[in-house]
């Protein structure tokens, strides 16, 4: 009698046991989920979805020749006075004083020396020299591929190594006639503007050529995900939902993919954070 007492004790206190880690386990779950099932939804950079202007390139390089550019041997011992090197003249200042006469300036720009060896020009001689920079003028060589786009007025920007990271504008001013047979390319001359006098005479040149300039539907090319040869955005519903969606893309511009089919204008995607969403999953917009 007393062993069957203890077998049924045993029994009521492995089932005690029981029922206290079952409760314990189900308290633990329902105060996790109360914490951390009610985060708010992830915010995200969102963008509306418009049209932006879109071109193809060619991408060459150029040596920058002055718009004008001028130059006068000078003797040394028939200076009356100095030559002022880096001056900026207008067009009719005298630029150097010699005994026999006075040069004048033909053109406004920037006066300067030529660097000839003393052993041909000799040590009694200077180059003078007088360059007008506001406009640069850049040759550019464009593979003959490219001869049925390249026309007159087509627009370029430019990029001096010294100055990175600032673009200077231009513009094709002509394009030859004919195809040199031995580089297989068409000669272009480019004409950039360069108001401040940052590019020198004899600077290397990064040259982008843009044709087939149009506006098209365009997106941050941050809120596109690649998979495979297929591409997606999140565009977010009404509801804040972020409803994965399939795109086809086109060129790249500054930051930004065309997009040819899949979302219309006045769509709002998600243009970043795209690690915080989930399809179907809520978010927080927020417009940058």
């Amino acid at each position: 009698m007393k062993r069957s007492k203890k077998v049924t004790v045993g029994i009521i206190l492995f089932f005690v046991v029981v029922i206290s880690v079952i409760s314990a386990r189900t308290a633990m779950g329902v105060y996790f989920k109360k914490k951390f099932g009610t985060r708010p939804p992830p915010g995200v950079i969102v963008e509306v979805v418009t049209e932006k202007q879109f071109s193809q390139t060619i991408e060459s390089y150029c040596t920058a020749i002055s718009s004008k550019t001028v130059s006068f041997k000078i003797k040394k011992n028939e200076l009356l006075e100095p030559i002022n090197i880096g001056a900026k003249v207008k067009k009719g200042n005298v630029i150097a004083k010699l005994q026999s006469k006075n040069i004048i300036a033909p053109f406004s720009g920037k006066t300067g020396t030529r660097g000839i060896s003393s052993s041909i020009l000799g040590t009694d001689s200077i180059i003078l020299t007088l360059d007008d920079s506001k406009n640069i003028l850049c040759d550019l060589q464009i593979p003959e591929v490219f001869a049925a786009v390249l026309k007159k007025g087509l627009k370029v920007n430019a990029k001096f190594s010294a100055y990175k990271g600032k673009e200077y504008i231009g513009v094709i001013e002509s394009v030859t006639s004919r195809i040199d047979a031995q580089t297989r390319s068409i000669l272009v001359r480019a004409k950039i503007k360069n108001n401040n006098l940052e590019i020198l005479p004899g600077s290397l040149l990064e040259v982008t050529v843009n044709y087939n300039q149009g506006n098209s539907l365009g997106i941050p090319d941050t809120s596109v995900l690649l998979e495979g040869n297929k591409a997606y955005v999140y565009k977010i519903s009404e509801e804040n939902l972020a409803n994965k969606t399939e795109v086809v893309i086109g060129l790249r511009n500054k930051g930004n993919i065309e997009i040819i089919s899949g979302l219309s204008e006045g769509d709002i995607i998600v243009a970043e954070g795209l690690k915080k969403v989930r399809p179907r999953g809520k978010v927080n917009p927020i417009n940058k």
